[in-house]
């Protein structure tokens, strides 16, 4: 059996990574924040097991690795993809915005890695960060958040060039706007109603939809799963075409 670690799980792209490797047979250490959410994503497979708690600084972070560790004596798998957006330019974003945009998006993937390193690097294992099309090529008044994106593609490709050799892969799964609670929350901070919000995020993208969370999730089991095994220190846009 193999053991993978997803946080930001309780809703969104996560909940929908946590059961999607569930499904496929994987035991799952699904953490968040909201102990009730995660807990309704546990209930959909007796393969997960929640990690209720805050991942901002290192010790944290090394906690829930331990914590997985005692919980299932191994570890395969993480997917860094807990994250936050403020809709922001450079003026208009704080200091405080600045670091916890950072801090959620960046710092922690970084840690978790590190603390993951052992572990994955003795399974020949994998690590996938979900990072955004935006940090490919920037957005719209997003300036942390494309910053913090182009940060995480960027350590994929440097952990992938230094671990390829131990069989470590790391890649990036790179999505454009997908039908989510972060999605949704957007659109009201800019009172914007959800469904024309949705149909504007349609619009940016060739094939006229945006993504769903199991779209991404689906992307992301390709990518830990033995059939990837050739790709490494990729950045994939799952976005309809709008990178193209």
């Amino acid at each position: 059996m193999s053991v993978v670690l997803v946080t930001g799980a309780s809703s969104g792209i996560g909940a929908a990574i946590a059961i999607a490797f569930a499904e496929d047979g994987w035991d799952v250490m699904a953490a968040g924040r909201d102990e009730g959410r995660l807990e309704e994503v546990a209930d959909v497979s007796e393969n997960i097991v929640t990690w209720a708690g805050e991942l901002q600084e290192s010790e944290d972070c090394d906690e829930l690795v331990a914590d997985t560790i005692d919980e299932f004596g191994q570890l395969d798998c993480l997917v860094n993809n807990a994250g936050v957006i403020v809709r922001a330019n450079v003026a208009e974003t704080s200091d405080d915005d600045w670091r916890h945009t950072m801090a959620i998006n960046l710092d922690v993937p970084f840690f978790l890695s590190r603390a993951v390193l052992p572990h994955l690097l003795r399974a020949e294992g994998s690590i996938v960060n979900i990072a955004s099309d935006w940090g490919l090529s920037g957005g719209e008044r997003a300036a942390a958040y494309c910053a913090s994106k182009g940060g995480i593609v960027l350590l994929t490709k440097a952990m992938a060039n230094d671990h390829a050799a131990d069989g470590l892969r790391v890649n990036a799964v790179c999505p454009g706007d997908v039908d989510t609670p972060m999605l949704a929350a957007e659109a009201e901070a800019r009172g914007i109603d959800l469904d024309v919000y949705l149909e504007q995020s349609a619009a940016d993208s060739p094939n006229g939809r945006v993504a769903t969370p199991e779209e991404v999730a689906a992307l992301t089991l390709f990518l830990a799963s033995d059939i990837a095994s050739h790709i490494n220190g990729a950045a994939i846009p799952i976005d309809g075409g709008g990178s193209a």
